[in-house]
C-alpha cells in the first residue's frame, strides 16, 4: 500500500472507500471486489491495491466509513432532542428513532439495518473488522447514554449493552419474517425492559413521589 500523502491521492483513496461502502450497502460483503470498487469509483483497477494493503483492509475502511455516516445521522437526531422527563413509551420511541429509524416502511432504512447487522456478524469472523466495530459501538453507547440523560434516565455501560441486545434480537427476528416490521417488534420488546435497564434518575423519582 502507498500512503495517500497528496490531496489527489487522498481524494482517490476516499473515493474508493465511499465506493466500497455503497457496494456493501447494496450487496453485502460479496459485492466488494477490487474490480467492482474501482469501477464504481471510476478509477483504474490497480488503484485498489495501490492505496490499500488488501481487500480486507479496504473493506474495513468501508465498514468504518458506513458506521461513521450512520453515527453522524444519529447525532443530528439526538442533537434535536430536548431535555425533559420522558415516560417509558416516549423514551422507547426516541431510542428506536436512533437505532432503527422513524419510518418502519422506509426501504433505504431497512437496507441500512441489514447492512449494519451483516457488519456485526462479519466482525466475529474477521479480526480486522473487530476493532472497527468496537470503536463504532463505543460511540453508539455514548449516543444512547446521551438520549437517556436527556430523558432523565440513566444506564450503566452493561445496561446499555443489554438495551442494545434487546433491540438487536427483535430486529434480526423481524427481518427474517415475510412482512418484516422491525420497529414494531423492537418497540414491544424494549417497552418490557426499559424501566429496568434505564430507570428514572433519582431526581425524577423524587419529583414523581412529590406528585403522589
Amino acid at each position: 500500500m502507498i500512503t495517500a500523502t497528496t490531496p489527489k491521492g487522498e481524494r482517490r483513496r476516499q473515493a474508493l472507500v465511499a465506493a466500497a461502502a455503497e457496494l456493501l450497502l447494496e450487496g453485502g460483503f460479496d459485492a466488494v471486489r477490487h474490480r467492482s470498487v474501482a469501477t464504481r469509483a471510476d478509477l483504474p483497477l490497480a488503484s485498489t491495491t495501490y492505496y490499500f494493503e488488501s481487500l480486507d483492509d479496504l473493506i474495513a475502511r468501508a465498514v468504518e466509513f458506513s458506521g461513521n455516516s450512520e453515527l453522524d445521522a444519529m447525532r443530528m437526531r439526538v442533537g434535536d432532542v430536548s431535555h425533559r422527563r420522558r415516560g417509558a413509551e416516549a423514551t422507547v420511541d426516541l431510542l428506536l428513532d436512533v437505532l432503527v429509524g422513524a419510518d418502519a416502511h422506509d426501504q433505504d432504512a431497512r437496507g441500512q439495518l441489514i447492512a449494519r447487522y451483516e457488519r456485526s456478524v462479519a466482525s466475529a469472523r474477521h479480526p480486522e473488522l473487530r476493532e472497527v466495530q468496537l470503536r463504532l459501538r463505543a460511540q453508539l453507547d455514548e449516543l444512547l447514554a446521551d438520549v437517556l440523560r436527556r430523558s432523565d434516565r440513566m444506564a450503566r455501560s452493561e445496561q446499555l449493552r443489554r438495551l442494545v441486545a434487546v433491540v438487536d434480537g427483535a430486529v434480526v427476528a423481524a427481518l427474517s419474517e415475510i412482512d418484516p416490521e422491525p420497529r414494531r417488534m423492537a418497540r414491544g420488546a424494549l417497552l418490557e425492559v426499559i424501566d429496568i435497564v434505564a430507570p428514572a434518575t433519582p431526581q425524577q423519582m423524587d419529583r414523581v413521589r412529590a406528585l403522589d
